[in-house]
């Protein structure tokens, strides 16, 4: 599923030619961002852990899902 998820974005960047300011290929641009997406999970698990909060609601699953291919570890 990440891999669909990283076509469909790859897809969307050259439908709307976000590439054009940067000159970047679509696929440099696409790995990017699905890299700030996954570091900024990441993050987010970490505060709620340390904010002593549940991780994981069913949008979060959902996220996952598409990002990492299962739900992974809160830690």
């Amino acid at each position: 599923m990440r891999e669909t998820f990283r076509q469909d974005l790859k897809a969307l960047i050259n439908r709307h030619s976000v590439e054009n300011g940067s000159d970047t290929p679509d696929s440099i641009l696409a790995d990017y961002l699905l890299g700030c997406l996954l570091v900024w999970d990441k993050a987010v698990r970490a505060r709620e852990k340390w904010y002593g909060r549940k991780v994981g609601s069913d949008a979060t699953k959902t996220v996952d899902a598409a990002l990492y291919g299962e739900a992974p570890n809160a830690d």
